[in-house]
C-alpha cells in the first residue's frame, strides 16, 4: 500500500453558471439543475478489477485503506455518510436526525471497485413513493404530505462486498428414493386401502465443483435500518468502473462490516451453494449429507456501491421508512395506521348496515 493516500473526491462545477453538477440518473452525464448544462462522464477503458482476496487479507486485513473519504457519523443510528457539498440536506438519510457539519471527519476506506449508477431519477422515485402511499388504506394524511416533500427522499449509494471463488467439495451421504406400500385400515364405515410412502436409503459419495460468482454480502452492520431484501435484485451486469462523479448529488454510506467479516459471511453462503450442488449430484427424491469437505480457491472480491432511494419520516414519535431500488424501482416500506380513519370507516359501515336493516326489515 502506498504511503500517500490520494483524495479522489473530485467536484465538478457548471461551465455556464458555476453551480455544482450532479449525476443524471439513467445516463452517463453530469447535469446542472439550474441551467441544464450537461457534461459527459469519461468512462475508464479498463473494466473494474477483481481483487485477490487471500493476499489482501494477509497483508492488510480488515484495516486496509486505499483512499480517504469525508464522513459524518449519525449519533442516533450510527450510520457513516459521505455528503458532498452540493447535497443540501444535513439530516441523516436513515433516521432523519440532524447531522452537524462540524462532525465531518476524514476516514480511510477500501476504494470501491465498481458502482451501479442510479437508473431512476428523483422525480420518478417520488411518483413511485406517492403511488404506494395512495394505495394504502387508512394511511394518515400527514404521510401523504411527507411524500410530497422532496427533502424527505434521498438517493443513497449502499456498500456491498461481492465474492467470487472456484468451489470444490468431496462429500458422503445418503440417497433416498420414495416407494409406496398398500395398507388396509379399518374405519367406522368398514375397511379401505391407502398408499403409504416410504423411503429406500442407499449410501452416496462423490465430488462437485464449479465457479461461484458474485456472492453479495451487505457491508452495513445489522441494525433496525437495514435495507430490506424485498428491494434486492440489482442487475450486477450494469456495474460500472468506479468514478467519483457518479456520486455527485447523492449520499454515500461507508461500509461498517469489514472485509474479513464479509468474507466469513460469504463462506456460509458458499457452503449453502455447495450443499445445493451436492443434493443435486446425489439425486433421488430426498438426500442426507453426512460430510462435506468444502474448499474455495482463487478467491477474489469487490467493494461495490448500489443505488437506493430512501425516505424516513416520523409519525407520533415513531420512525417509518420507505425504500426504492434505484436501478429497477422495486419498493418496500412500513407505514403508520390512522385509527381515526378506521373508526370512521367502521362507523360508516355500521350506519349502512343499519339503514339496510331498516329498509328490508320492515
Amino acid at each position: 500500500m502506498q504511503d500517500e493516500i490520494k483524495n479522489t473526491d473530485a467536484k465538478k462545477s457548471c461551465a455556464n453558471c458555476g453551480a455544482a453538477l450532479a449525476f443524471k440518473p439513467g445516463s452517463t452525464h453530469l447535469e446542472c439543475v439550474y441551467c441544464g448544462y450537461e457534461e459527459f462522464i469519461e468512462q475508464s477503458k479498463s473494466s473494474f478489477e477483481e481483487l485477490e482476496l487471500s493476499h489482501y487479507l494477509k497483508v492488510v486485513g480488515d484495516n486496509a485503506f486505499t483512499d480517504k473519504i469525508a464522513l459524518v457519523k449519525c449519533k442516533s443510528c450510527g450510520s457513516n455518510q459521505h455528503i458532498k457539498e452540493n447535497f443540501k440536506s444535513l439530516s441523516c438519510v436513515y433516521c432523519s436526525e440532524p447531522l452537524l457539519i462540524e462532525d465531518v471527519q476524514k476516514e480511510g476506506w477500501i476504494m470501491p471497485g465498481a458502482v451501479l449508477p442510479f437508473q431512476i431519477d428523483k422525480n420518478q422515485s417520488r411518483q413511485l413513493f406517492f403511488k404506494w402511499i395512495n394505495s394504502l388504506w387508512f394511511a394518515p394524511n400527514k404521510l401523504k404530505k411527507a411524500a410530497l416533500d422532496p427533502e424527505k427522499l434521498h438517493g443513497l449509494y449502499v456498500p456491498y462486498w461481492t465474492f467470487d471463488a472456484n468451489l470444490s467439495a468431496n462429500y458422503s451421504g445418503m440417497r433416498g428414493d420414495y416407494y409406496y406400500e398398500t395398507r388396509t385400515i379399518r374405519t367406522s364405515k368398514g375397511t379401505k386401502t391407502q398408499q403409504v410412502r416410504k423411503i429406500r436409503w442407499s449410501s452416496a459419495s462423490g465430488s462437485v465443483k464449479g465457479f461461484v460468482d458474485d456472492i453479495l454480502v451487505s457491508a452495513s452492520a445489522k441494525r433496525k435500518n437495514q435495507i430490506p431484501t424485498k428491494i434486492y435484485g440489482w442487475d450486477l451486469k450494469k456495474l460500472q468502473t468506479f468514478n467519483q462523479q457518479f456520486l455527485n448529488g447523492f449520499v454515500t454510506e461507508k461500509y461498517t462490516v469489514s472485509l474479513k467479516e464479509g468474507h466469513q459471511t460469504s463462506f456460509k453462503r458458499a457452503k449453502q451453494i455447495a450443499h445445493q450442488w451436492i443434493r443435486r449430484d446425489i439425486g433421488g427424491d430426498t438426500q442426507q449429507i453426512h460430510h462435506a469437505d468444502i474448499t474455495l480457491k482463487d478467491e477474489s472480491f469487490k467493494h461495490i456501491l448500489l443505488p437506493v432511494y430512501l425516505s424516513s419520516y416520523r409519525y407520533n414519535g415513531k420512525l417509518y421508512q420507505f425504500f426504492i431500488n434505484g436501478e429497477n424501482g422495486k419498493i418496500s416500506g412500513d407505514r403508520p395506521i390512522s385509527y381515526w380513519k378506521i373508526f370512521f370507516a367502521v362507523l360508516a359501515g355500521l350506519i349502512v348496515i343499519g339503514g339496510l336493516i331498516a329498509v328490508f326489515g320492515e
